[in-house]
C-alpha cells in the first residue's frame, strides 16, 4: 500500500508539472556504472538473507529504497528531473503495479484454497501429487501451487526416513518448471505478457520442452522413491498422522475467482475500448485499468469468501507478498537505465553481452540465451533476468514471437526452468525449504541442494539444449 501511495503522489506531482516536460532517455548515453544499483539489489537478495538474515528481515525496505535512490538521484541530477520522473512513472504504472497486483491476487486467492486429508506417501501417490502440482503451477502460479500442496505432501511422507528427495523434486517441478506454460505461472512470463507477448504463446511454444522435462523428472523421481520406499518396509518412526483420509479441496469459491482472474487477463490482451487515462506522458489503456482493478477486487472477494481457518491451515501471512512488493519496487526502478542501455543494442554499454548471445553472422544464439538467462536466474531473481535478456534480444514482442521465436522460448525456459538450480533462484524455493525444515525434514544446505540440482537438472538442461535450442 505504501508503494501505491508513493506512486499516486508522484503522479500528482507530474500532472502538475504537465506532459510537456516529458523526455525520453537515450540509452546510448548510459555507461556500465548505471548497472551497479541493479546488480546491487540482486546481489543483496541473493546474499544478505544467507549472511545476515536477521538484519535483512528487519531492514529489507530500507535496503531496497537505498538501491532505488541510487538510481533516481543520479538520474534526476544528470538527465533532468522531468525525464527521470517520467521514466519512473512509466515503469511504476505500466509494469510494476500490474506485476505486483497479479502476484497479490494469485497469492491471496491461492491462500484460501486448502488441500485437506492425508494419504500414505507411496511412490505412486507422491508422483501423482507432484504431477498434479506441476500442472496446477501454470494456473495458480508456482508460489500458489507450492503453498497449497507442500503441507499435504509433507503429511503424506512424515513417517518416511528418506523424504528429502520428495521435497527437492517438489521444488524442481512445482515451484519452478511447472510454471512455464502461462503468464500466471511464473513472474518472468507475466512481464513478457506486459511487454506484448500473447497470453497463450508460452503454452504453444514451451509445451514440448516443458512436457519433456517434466516427464523425465517424474520418471526419475518414481524410480528413486521406489528404491528408498522399498528400504522402509518397517518405518522406525511413529507416523504423526497415521490415519489415511482422502484428499479434499476446501475453499472452492476461490477456483471461480481464479477463472475470473484468467478471464480479465485474457480480456486485457484482446479488448481495445479505445479509452485511456494519461498521467504525465504515460497512457494507461482502459483494458489494462479494468484488469488491474479487477485483480484487486478478486483478491478482496477471496478474503471475504474464505474462512479464516483455511488461511490458518495454509500458514497464510502477508509478509511474503509485502517483501516481494518492496524488493520489486527497487528492482523495477534500478532497471530503468539498464533497459535503456540494452535498447540501444550494439550502440549501448551492453554490446559485449550481445556478442555472447550472438552467432558469428550476428543472429541470436538460442542455446546461449537459454544458458545465460538460466545461470543468472539460478542465483538472481529470474523476473528481472528475463527482462534483461528480453531487451537484449531486441525487445520487440512481434519479432520475438515470430522469426525469433526460438530465442524467446530459450529466454523463457532458461528463466523458469533454471530458477530451480538454487534455493534463491525463485521465490517459492526458500519458502518450501523453510516449511519443510519446520516440519522436521532434514533439508540439505544451500550447497547441498545445489549438489542435487547439479547432478539431476544440469544434465537434463544439457539434453533440452541439444533437442530444442541447438
Amino acid at each position: 500500500m505504501r508503494m501505491v501511495k508513493l506512486g499516486a503522489a508522484a503522479a500528482a506531482a507530474w500532472l502538475a508539472a504537465g506532459p510537456a516536460l516529458a523526455a525520453e532517455l537515450d540509452g546510448r548515453s548510459f555507461g556500465l556504472a548505471w548497472a551497479i544499483p541493479f546488480a546491487g539489489i540482486l546481489l543483496s537478495i541473493a546474499v544478505l538473507p544467507q549472511l545476515v538474515s536477521h538484519h535483512w528481515e528487519h531492514h529489507l525496505g530500507k535496503i531496497a529504497a537505498a538501491w532505488g535512490l541510487a538510481v533516481l538521484i543520479p538520474l534526476a541530477a544528470f538527465r533532468g528531473v522531468a525525464p527521470a520522473l517520467d521514466a519512473t512513472l512509466h515503469v511504476v504504472l505500466i509494469e510494476y503495479l500490474p506485476f505486483i497486483l497479479l502476484l497479490f491476487a494469485l497469492y491471496t486467492i491461492a491462500g484460501g484454497i486448502v488441500v485437506a486429508g492425508n494419504l500414505h506417501g507411496s511412490p505412486a501417490v507422491n508422483t501423482a501429487i507432484l504431477a498434479f502440482g506441476t500442472a496446477m503451477a501454470s494456473v495458480v502460479g508456482t508460489t500458489g501451487a507450492s503453498m497449497i500442496l507442500i503441507r499435504p505432501l509433507l503429511r503424506a511422507n512424515d513417517d518416511r526416513r528418506h523424504n528429502v528427495h520428495v521435497v527437492v523434486f517438489f521444488i524442481f517441478l512445482v515451484s519452478n518448471i511447472g510454471g512455464a506454460l502461462t503468464p500466471l505461472g511464473d513472474p518472468p512470463l507475466f512481464l513478457g505478457f506486459l511487454r506484448g507477448v500473447d497470453f497463450f504463446w508460452t503454452t504453444r511454444h514451451l509445451f514440448t520442452e516443458t512436457l519433456f522435462a517434466v516427464l523425465v523428472l517424474l520418471a526419475l523421481f518414481y524410480v528413486l522413491d521406489r528404491f528408498w520406499f522399498a528400504r522402509e518396509a518397517q518405518p522406525r518412526t511413529l507416523d504423526p498422522t497415521p490415519t489415511d483420509d482422502r484428499l479434499r479441496l476446501l475453499g472452492t469459491p476461490n477456483l471461480l475467482l481464479l477463472v475470473l482472474l484468467i478471464g480479465f487477463i485474457l480480456l486485457s490482451g484482446i479488448w481495445r475500448p479505445g479509452v485511456w487515462i494519461r498521467i504525465g506522458s504515460t497512457e494507461i489503456q482502459g483494458q489494462n485499468l479494468v484488469r488491474d482493478v479487477a485483480m484487486v477486487g478478486l483478491a478482496l472477494a477471496s478474503l471475504a469468501l474464505s474462512p479464516k481457518a483455511h488461511r490458518i491451515a495454509n500458514g497464510f501471512t502477508w509478509a511474503p507478498i509485502a517483501e516481494v512488493a518492496k524488493i520489486f519496487a527497487a528492482i523495477f526502478v534500478c532497471l530503468i537505465p539498464v533497459a535503456a542501455a540494452l535498447a540501444a543494442g550494439r550502440e549501448g554499454a551492453f554490446s559485449g553481452l550481445l556478442g555472447l548471445v550472438s552467432r558469428p553472422d550476428g543472429s541470436p544464439n538460442p542455446a546461449a540465451y537459454f544458458w545465460l538467462t538460466g545461470i543468472l536466474s539460478s542465483f538472481l531473481d529470474n523476473a528481472p533476468t528475463y527482462v534483461v535478456f528480453f531487451e537484449l534480444a531486441g525487445g520487440d514482442p512481434a519479432r520475438l514471437m515470430g522469426p525469433l521465436a526460438a530465442t524467446l522460448a530459450a529466454i523463457s525456459t532458461g528463466a523458469v526452468f533454471m530458477g530451480a538450480n538454487s534455493y534463491i533462484g525463485n521465490a517459492p524455493n526458500f519458502m518450501v525449504f523453510a516449511i519443510a525444515r519446520g516440519a522436521g525434514v532434514r533439508m540439505p544446505s544451500f550447497v547441498g541442494y545445489m549438489g542435487w540440482s547439479a547432478a539431476i537438472l544440469l544434465p537434463l538442461f544439457a539434453v533440452v539444449t541439444l533437442l530444442f535450442f541447438w
